[in-house]
């Protein structure tokens, strides 16, 4: 579906987008700066649509009474697409920072590398002062997503098989998905009231395991025959924008320092981002389908995946070496602009060298 692809370029856009305003400094110009931190809904997007594509064809073969997707398959297609062109990011990100400084850098050494290679750098404490890197401090959402990768096997099999018994209940499984959901809200609350987790347990796949639902609660409604439309889901989703956009979810950053402020981000988050998938999964075709499945916004959600993986390598080179601009300063807009044109055809050079071919 072509606009499901065109979503992904949005996406990807917005992510870019955030970490223009964060480098310029724009994040602190009040009300501004925090729709500005706000566009890393890209994010949340991301995982809807992860959860949507991935769980769909579990739901399919339960409603028909099928097997379901073979196991190997589906692993096998997930390190494909995934981890050659990361590779070669992390790779390309550590021979570079090697000539060049950008600020502190503790992921810059051997264990870093390993870390980074692995996915495994959220899984510590002192998470800033561990193995961050520079030219990678983005991939923290590309380790969660992998873990929703190992973990939506497991979560099939309970709903489907344990809880379902191989049977179609729509009903049975929209309460489970809900409550899957609250685990999130759970998760976050015992992060924010306990000390024994390491900080970095707030970027865990539980945090974000709501974003997640959404996506799989769309693939339920969408094999119920439920239709979403844009002229009803896009204007919710901005409002969700706007009331996220106030200090109601906290300061422009990953994770929020209160409780309060963490779920009310983690749920306007959530709203928005399935609101803005939902109409492309349920079936619209109206003007928001043919706007994202247009052949620009085809192309660009083609090669999202690559602009999210080197955008930040990009943008500090962008500007550093082109704008000759500090850090904090500068025009947002121009950042975004130029790191984009730098960045598309070293995205599309690395989609095209590592893409799965059929």
């Amino acid at each position: 579906v072509g606009s499901l692809t065109g979503i992904r370029a949005v996406a990807a856009l917005l992510v870019l987008l955030t970490h223009a305003a964060y480098t310029t400094g724009k994040y602190t110009h009040g009300f501004v700066g925090l729709m500005y931190s706000r566009t890393e809904i890209g994010v949340p997007v991301f995982f809807v649509l992860s959860g949507f594509l991935l769980f769909t064809p579990w739901v399919r073969a339960l409603a028909q009474g099928s097997p379901g997707p073979s196991l190997r398959r589906y692993a096998w297609h997930r390190v494909r697409r995934i981890m050659p062109a990361y590779i070669i990011t992390v790779l390309a990100a550590f021979v570079l920072y090697h000539f060049r400084t950008a600020g502190p850098n503790p992921g810059h050494t051997w264990m870093g590398l390993l870390r980074n290679l692995t996915l495994t750098t959220i899984y510590t404490d002192n998470y800033l002062f561990s193995w961050l890197h520079q030219g990678l401090t983005q991939m923290w959402s590309l380790a969660v997503e992998v873990a929703f990768y190992v973990a939506l096997p497991v979560l099939a099999y309970l709903l489907m098989v344990v809880l379902c018994r191989r049977q179609w209940r729509p009903g049975l499984l929209l309460g489970a998905l809900a409550v899957l959901a609250a685990s999130s809200l759970a998760w976050l609350t015992l992060v924010h009231t306990t000390d024994f987790l390491p900080d970095g347990a707030r970027l865990w796949l539980p945090t974000y395991l709501i974003w997640f639902v959404g996506g799989m609660l769309l693939s339920v409604l969408s094999v119920m025959g439920v239709r979403g439309y844009g002229f009803l889901c896009v204007p919710l989703a901005l409002v969700c924008y706007l009331i996220a956009s106030t200090p109601i979810a906290g300061a422009p950053t990953t994770s929020p320092a209160t409780l309060a402020e963490s779920l009310w981000k983690s749920v306007l988050y959530a709203a928005i981002a399935t609101l803005v998938v939902a109409p492309l999964g349920l079936g619209d075709r109206g003007w928001y389908a043919r706007l994202l499945g247009s052949r620009p916004m085809v192309f660009l959600g083609e090669i999202s995946y690559e602009i999210f993986l080197v955008h930040l390598v990009t943008m500090e080179l962008v500007m550093v070496e082109v704008m000759h601009q500090h850090i904090w300063t500068g025009s947002t807009f121009n950042l975004f602009a130029l790191t984009l044109l730098v960045t598309i055809p070293l995205a599309w050079l690395l989609h095209r060298f590592t893409r799965v071919r059929s």
